[in-house]
């Protein structure tokens, strides 16, 4: 992999575990370019920009590091799985959206249109499901998880359209929503190298979850304070969305009058006015401080848990890496 497009949050992780981490990580990347690179020259062509355009691959970091240095072939295709269907995600995301970039880079949807980017999504999917039903030893159980993961992918953008443009509902529906259109890809990552029966299963499960719900605050925390050359997108884009975060949940207790806004007559220069009104506020410290204590809540899980040294040290950098990326 390209150590160049990762932040030094991962690299650093890479680094710690360089006897085997770099090799297996580009194990990964090399397999998410096979298997991206079919379906005809249209949608590989697609599918194949949307790997080039990079990403932290912190999944599949996870799944090999939860993993461990054994088992290596089925965590590698586990961790490119899981990648795959992250892609997808994004993909279909900004379909929904209409969104013009991604990491700074033109959508699949910009540059293709909407139906060649539905199906490079769709792609995505499939090759990711067919890249685990491989028949080998607990092949059936990581189908298993990786489904239940993204059956709550679809349950959280459901319920994010179902919440479009809503300033009523409140912070307990928006973390269940974040546990489900991001925690759960993560807590899948963290258990589905492992064996079956492993008894680190639950401390990892538990990991997963506030380390995604950690990386989803600090991203909507991003999204109002920016800047747009960091993100890769502007400022207030999940306003112009209708999509209501926790800092304007937060907010709107201390300025009712962001509760009367209109989000759906929003422009862009609007959008921004209303991310400094939020900032102005004080809530995005709130906001920093929950994940903070999410972040220490996943590193207390792994206290108890029967993990090798190298392995908690590892999961340890990865939890404070996530805080690191956004403070």
């Amino acid at each position: 992999m390209n150590r160049s497009t990762v932040p030094p949050p991962v690299t650093r992780v890479l680094d710690a575990a360089q006897a085997w981490l770099p090799r297996r990580m580009a194990a990964v990347e090399s397999r998410l370019g096979r298997l991206t690179a079919v379906g005809g020259e249209l949608l590989a062509a697609q599918a194949g920009s949307t790997l080039a355009a990079g990403g932290k691959r912190l999944r599949p970091m996870l799944v090999l590091v939860c993993a461990g240095d054994d088992n290596a072939e089925a965590a590698t295709s586990a961790a490119a799985a899981i990648e795959l269907v992250h892609m997808a995600t994004l993909v279909h995301d900004d379909v929904l959206d209409a969104a013009p970039l991604r990491r700074g880079h033109p959508t699949v949807v910009a540059r293709a249109g909407r139906p060649v980017a539905t199906a490079v999504g769709d792609l995505l999917f499939s090759r990711a499901f067919a890249e685990l039903a491989d028949g080998e030893p607990g092949s059936e159980r990581r189908v298993a998880l990786l489904a239940g993961a993204s059956v709550g992918l679809a349950r959280g953008e459901l319920a994010q359209r179902r919440d479009e443009f809503d300033l009523r509902i409140g912070a307990e529906r928006y973390l269940e929503r974040c546990r489900l259109k991001t925690a759960s890809l993560f807590e899948c990552a963290c258990l589905i190298g492992l064996d079956a029966d492993s008894p680190v299963a639950p401390a990892l499960e538990t990991f997963g979850r506030e380390i995604g719900l950690a990386f989803q605050l600090l991203d909507d925390v991003l999204d109002v304070a920016g800047p747009p050359e960091r993100t890769g997108k502007a400022r207030g884009t999940d306003l112009l969305d209708g999509t209501v975060t926790l800092p304007l949940i937060l907010a709107r207790e201390l300025d009712p009058s962001l509760g009367e806004l209109d989000l759906k007559a929003l422009d862009a220069e609007a959008a921004v006015a209303v991310c400094d009104r939020i900032v102005a506020t004080g809530v995005l410290d709130r906001v920093r401080a929950d994940a903070r204590g999410r972040v220490d809540e996943a590193k207390r899980a792994l206290e108890g848990a029967a993990l090798d040294q190298q392995r908690r040290e590892l999961l340890t950098m990865v939890a404070e890496g996530v805080v690191d990326r956004y403070s």
